[in-house]
């Protein structure tokens, strides 16, 4: 039987203290965001954050990035001073290196796939602002986001999805070229779209919870993995 090479996705690794697996500090994605792009057909690997990296170079051969969850990208980022206690896992590098390669990639054409930080990171890098801290955060919650329009640039059908958030930071003034497509039900932006010279979008919950069983979350990556074939 005959079957296409798989895209190779870039998936930004995470810096993380500590793993009861290792002695030392870690680089590490989760296991669930692993294998929803593997599901979907594509081949994820992931890099070390390095801040002031070639990234023409490194991407080269990646057919595209995701961008995923983590701690909170440092409010001076933005232009801001720390205005909450609840800021928290601030890296300078993993900020660097996020924000060089989205970057990087928006300009390149390379497909985008920005999920919770991941989406932070892109409206910072097109010089937008967060909200440090929601009064109520969507930590450990699941509820309905509708898409006011676009679900199909996600490879959704259906406008109303049933989402697995955690986040307590959001959007707050939009970056150039990004467009809030979708809300959950108390108005919080939970999904949009990138101008860039190749398919971006982003959205803020984490389809990598519930891909394995919901049809909607997997083609989340599915639409990644397509966009991202030769």
């Amino acid at each position: 039987m005959v079957t296409s090479q798989r895209p190779r996705i870039a998936v930004l690794g995470r810096f993380a203290s500590s793993t009861s697996a290792l002695r030392h500090g870690a680089v590490v994605t989760a296991r669930a965001l692993l294998e929803a792009v593997w599901a979907a057909g594509g081949e994820p690997l992931t890099l070390l954050p390095v801040a002031g990296s070639d990234w023409a170079s490194r991407l080269d051969g990646f057919g595209g990035i995701l961008l995923p969850g983590g701690g909170d990208l440092s409010p001076a980022s933005y232009g801001q001073a720390v205005a909450s206690e609840n800021v928290y896992d601030v890296d300078e590098v993993q900020d660097a290196a996020d924000l060089e390669s989205a970057r990087f990639a928006l300009q390149a054409g390379l497909p985008l796939l920005a999920v919770c930080r991941g989406l932070h990171v892109v409206n910072v890098a097109r010089g937008g602002t967060l909200v440090q801290d929601l009064p109520r955060h969507h930590r450990n919650h699941v509820h309905d986001v509708r898409f006011e329009r676009d679900e199909q640039l996600f490879g959704l059908s259906s406008p109303v999805v049933r989402a697995s958030c955690y986040h307590h930071q959001a959007l707050d003034r939009l970056g150039e070229g990004i467009e809030v497509v979708a809300r959950s039900t108390d108005g919080i932006p939970e999904a949009a779209v990138i101008d860039a010279a190749g398919w971006a979008v982003g959205v803020q919950w984490h389809p990598e919870d519930t891909a394995a069983t919901d049809p909607a979350q997997a083609a989340i990556f599915a639409e990644l993995v397509e966009r991202s074939r030769p």
